[in-house]
């Protein structure tokens, strides 16, 4: 950790020099027609930097610079153990400029300094280098062949994949993918969301510093959905990994049945069950958990813990145990090491919060905490953390992804009423329970209709557990040796001896 101070940030946020030009071919470049977009901070609302508006003719470049540098082999067809080594280089770099690139993504998005310096730079970091690490561990197959056969199952690079990373863990989701994808010996063209895109076009100069071949690595931010659309709909790009909303997502699939087929890996949207029940063995525990799953990062987490189901029994001791753990997440300067909630990222998602929480109370759920804007004096986009009570299932702040610091409270009586509640929702991400009894705990996760599931915790798991989720929120898995199945084609080779 840092010894700075909200003072010493400040300073180096005056001093900060910022790039906002695309990555193509080892070079910073403008977009081809000169078309650039404000960054703004959410933090105070001051300019941080004017970024390059991509369009089609930077995809088409972008793509073209992937393509040469794959069919030249100039990182392909490197042996595994050489790309591990620059990936670990990578990673090493990330951490030697961790405090450059924890400022740019607090200014940038809003999030605390401390939580970009303690989880995004690190978790960044280790997903390069786990990933380079476990390339040159996974081996091929021999199948079961008669003696004059011999049966190969090999892996080989899909070839160009483009990458488009949310807003909410620029950097990190960003690693999750370009790990897997850089270590299979794939080219990668990264689109950095508009509301985010400054640690991706910091870290292609890094790439090249560590010793990924020029082309390999190419980043082109882009204002809406300009250059995301041209990347899906592009012929010459293999595979397309997104993570974001399930509209996007769904629309992605159209894009990529309209072109080339390309392969389509998503991971989208979430509505994450927390499950308490009577028999939790620790409620106080289970009571900080809830507020940290809803608080943390501004609630903009794919897998906020934002449904919290309480069993009838015990929600009249546990509730208040709730809202006061809640109090102590306050908004704050996210410059500042003390604070532990940030800025919202920008107005559009700030007005979007807000509308559900008036949606909330217009439905008839009750507010226990929170519910409304604060610290608009400093120019910033800030938003209490909230509670309702007296939530339906059926409640739109129920059914749908606030991204925000909104926790709905609904009430069970029964482990069958729970889990049906749980799964009443078009999403599957994650879900967590909290039960002293190992039975209901096994028989609970396994009814659970979602790809991560926490038992008396929330959010635990590291890079050697899969990532994503069932139904619409997405389809394959990042993290864990599993993260390379999108990365690779299985060829099989059959041999007549």
């Amino acid at each position: 950790m840092t010894t700075l101070t909200l003072a010493d940030w400040q300073q180096r946020a005056r001093d900060l020099r910022i790039e906002g030009r695309a990555f193509i071919q080892g070079e910073y470049l403008d977009a081809v027609a000169g078309g650039r977009f404000d960054c703004i901070s959410p933090v105070d609302g001051r300019l941080l930097v004017q970024v390059a508006a991509c369009e089609q003719a930077d995809a088409d470049r972008a793509v073209s610079s992937a393509r040469v540098a794959f069919e030249a082999g100039v990182w392909a067809k490197l042996a595994p153990a050489r790309r591990k080594a620059v990936l670990i280089r990578f990673a090493d770099l990330l951490e030697a400029h961790r405090e450059e690139l924890a400022l740019l993504e607090t200014l940038d998005m809003g999030k605390p300094i401390g939580d970009s310096l303690a989880v995004d730079i690190p978790g960044a970091a280790r997903a390069l280098r786990w990933s380079g690490e476990a390339i040159d561990k996974l081996y091929d197959e021999v199948a079961a062949t008669p003696h004059d056969q011999l049966g190969l199952v090999t892996r080989e690079p899909v070839g160009v994949v483009a990458a488009i990373v949310p807003w909410n863990f620029p950097l990190m989701m960003a690693c999750w993918k370009l790990g897997p994808a850089l270590a299979s010996g794939n080219s990668v063209v990264l689109k950095p969301s508009e509301k985010s895109p400054l640690t991706a076009i910091r870290i292609a100069r890094l790439a090249l510093e560590a010793g990924i071949p020029a082309g390999v690595l190419n980043v082109l931010p882009g204002y809406g959905h300009t250059v995301g659309k041209a990347l899906a709909l592009h012929m010459d790009v293999d595979t397309l990994v997104f993570t974001g909303s399930t509209r996007v997502a769904k629309q992605l699939m159209i894009y990529a049945g309209e072109s080339n087929m390309k392969r389509v890996w998503l991971e989208a949207g979430g509505k994450s069950p927390n499950i308490v029940f009577a028999d939790a063995p620790d409620l106080q525990a289970a009571a900080q958990a809830a507020a940290s799953a809803i608080a943390f990062n501004q609630g903009e987490v794919c897998t906020a813990g934002s449904r919290l189901l309480v069993e009838r029994s015990i929600k009249a001791r546990f509730l208040p145990m709730v809202v006061e753990a809640l109090k102590m997440w306050r908004p704050g300067n996210p410059l500042d090491p003390a604070t532990n909630v940030g800025a919202l990222v920008d107005t559009q998602q700030l007005n979007s919060v807000l509308g559900y929480i008036d949606a909330g109370r217009e439905a008839g759920a009750q507010v226990l905490v929170g519910g409304q804007r604060t610290l608009e004096e400093t120019g910033g986009l800030y938003v209490e953390p909230t509670i309702f009570d007296g939530v339906d299932n059926a409640m739109k702040i129920a059914q749908e992804e606030i991204f925000g610091p909104v926790l709905s409270v609904i009430t069970f009586d029964s482990a069958e009423e729970a889990i049906a509640i749980a799964n009443d929702t078009p999403y599957g991400l994650a879900a967590a329970l909290w039960t002293a009894d190992l039975s209901r705990a096994h028989r609970t996760a396994r009814a659970l209709r979602a790809g991560s599931v926490w038992v008396n915790q929330y959010d635990g798991g590291d890079m050697t557990a899969p990532f994503g989720g069932f139904k619409q929120s997405g389809n394959g898995r990042d993290k864990s040796l599993h993260a390379f199945d999108k990365y690779t084609e299985l060829k099989a080779t059959w041999i007549k001896l």
